[in-house]
């Protein structure tokens, strides 16, 4: 059987726990074997980001080329993408190898609250990119600000986003609930058959570093290895829950720690 490969086209996070990183420790932890295409460098640790260095767009599109050409990729999870000119080289580089799956996190905010998209690229991954996208998985913050709406409050108003989310091209949504209040943490899995809510209980830890990017990946890998929709969706949930309640055996840094991507390892 041909080794799942995934494609990973997003930000690298110094400190490890989010961005690329969190993306390959994921595809690893899944059984699937991760590449990279990194669209900017950020110097970061679990306090925040402290600079942000942009790739140029045509070397994120050779990165892409150099994978599509020798590697079998099955799925692709497209994270922070800060610039317009970046977001058209994505876009024109999926319509040039027509991937089978692409999932999108419309990577605005850190978890420490710090901007890592410039407003000029909003408008971009609207009508640029999201239409390229099988899913997107915006938090609660991210779904407003992509529709300009102010956040949802309770499971109706989510659902009504979701559903207009769908409206900008894309064929599904998860809004993950991680933003909102109450004892279970629940994401909204949309697609044009209706809503799913997948409960889950909320889990009291600053360890939450690169949730988003690990939920998203962890959809790709499901998809690269042969995995429907909502069953990549429903694994992906159960993984993430899984790693950030194994989060605090981890004693790494002094702010908002990593999940532990590797709960079932060690």
């Amino acid at each position: 059987m041909p080794t799942p490969v995934a494609l990973t086209i997003a930000g690298s996070d110094s400190s490890g726990g989010a961005g690329i990183q969190a993306d390959l420790k994921t595809f690893a932890a899944l059984g699937v074997y991760g590449a990279s295409a990194i669209s900017a460098l950020t110097s970061q640790n679990t306090h925040g980001v402290t600079g942000i260095h942009q790739v140029p767009a045509a070397f994120v599109s050779d990165q892409i080329d150099a994978v599509f050409v020798d590697l079998a990729v099955g799925a692709v999870k497209i994270g922070m993408v800060a610039q317009r000119d970046v977001i058209e080289a994505i876009a024109a580089s999926l319509a040039k190898w027509k991937p089978k799956h692409v999932v999108l996190d419309p990577v605005m905010v850190a978890t420490s609250g710090d901007r890592l998209l410039v407003p000029d690229a909003i408008d971009a991954l609207r009508k640029v990119l999201i239409p390229c996208a099988d899913i997107i998985t915006p938090n609660l913050p991210e779904a407003a600000a992509l529709l300009d709406e102010p956040m949802a409050k309770g499971e109706a108003e989510i659902e009504e986003q979701g559903k207009r989310l769908l409206g900008l091209g894309c064929k599904a949504v998860v809004i993950k609930g991680g933003h909102g209040d109450g004892p279970e943490s629940t994401d909204y899995f949309v697609t044009k058959k209706g809503a799913v809510a997948l409960p889950a209980s909320r889990l009291v830890t600053k360890n939450t570093h690169g949730t988003g990017c690990t939920l998203s990946s962890a959809i790709a890998a499901g998809l690269a290895k042969g995995e429907d929709m909502d069953a990549a969706v429903r694994s992906a949930k159960a993984y993430v829950t899984a790693a950030i309640a194994a989060a605090d055996k981890f004693t790494v840094g002094y702010g908002h720690g990593p999940v532990h991507h590797f709960h079932t390892f060690y």
